[in-house]
């Protein structure tokens, strides 16, 4: 990111620490990352253009240290603890917006307490969101496990491709976009869809929210993007022609252009 600042910030009972990026000027935004890793830096250049991007790591995810933080105890605790960590950042109700399992985050954020988010954007929001599953189950996973649970086939080449990404970031990025249309093509990605837990709760978001989906993704139908919508009073969905499962990636320029116009209001 450009001129980015990192801040390592403790919070959740003084237990858990998370680092977070910091870059660009203008109104407050947070993005909270899918769950192949931070590498995100175009995408948050084209939005600290716009705004100031914080962007923080989800705790205990640091990469092959799963002892170095001390794991939340279920998934509820994490929300808390992004509470707190936007009080740390002085941030009273930011505009957020989530990728993956970063999008159910964003959306359990906006929708537990929605006087903290002032505007929502979910991109391609899915993941495991169940509040007795322990975070530590998964978000504490060492690469090699996390393959065993998010491919059927572990020691296959997509597989691979994840775990050993190229050591360029631009190099990275584009093989996680080549990964994400394979898994798209086999349909062999098994990662659960969220259940109806925060389904029922999304009623309760009154930001205004602008769902972003590839029209090709096969991990989750865009389908699925409607009914989401559907259950969020104030929400339109925009799918992206050419973006399976990484539409900001894919399709950056409009996607970013999406979000800088839907957040100006």
């Amino acid at each position: 990111m450009v001129a980015t600042q990192e801040r390592t910030l403790t919070a959740w009972q003084d237990q858990v620490r998370s680092r977070v990026q910091i870059a660009g000027s203008g109104p407050p935004l947070v993005f909270f990352h899918g769950a192949f890793g931070l590498r995100w830096d175009p995408f948050l250049d084209a939005l600290a253009e716009r705004f100031t991007v914080y962007a923080p790591e989800h705790p205990g995810t640091t990469p092959g240290e799963p002892d170095a933080v001390r794991p939340l105890e279920n998934l509820w605790d994490l929300v808390l603890y992004y509470y707190e960590l936007f009080d740390q950042l002085g941030l009273r109700a930011p505009a957020v917006v989530g990728h993956s399992f970063g999008g159910m985050v964003a959306a359990e954020v906006a929708a537990t307490a929605p006087e903290r988010v002032s505007r929502l954007v979910l991109i391609a929001p899915i993941g495991l969101w169940r509040d007795d599953v322990p975070v530590k189950n998964w978000m504490t996973m060492l690469p090699t496990d996390l393959a065993k649970v998010a491919f059927a086939e572990p020691d296959g080449p997509l597989a691979q491709q994840m775990l050993a990404p190229p050591a360029d970031p631009e190099a990275a990025v584009d093989a996680q976009i080549q990964m994400t249309w394979a898994l798209a093509c086999t349909g062999k990605f098994v990662w659960p869809i969220p259940d109806k837990g925060l389904k029922k709760r999304l009623h309760r978001i009154s930001a205004p929210t602008l769902l972003i989906w590839g029209r090709q993704d096969g991990l989750v139908s865009p389908m699925y993007a409607q009914e989401f919508a559907a259950r969020i009073p104030n929400a339109r969905v925009e799918l992206i022609d050419g973006a399976a499962h990484l539409p900001h990636l894919e399709q950056m320029a409009t996607v970013a252009r999406l979000i800088r116009d839907f957040l100006a209001g």
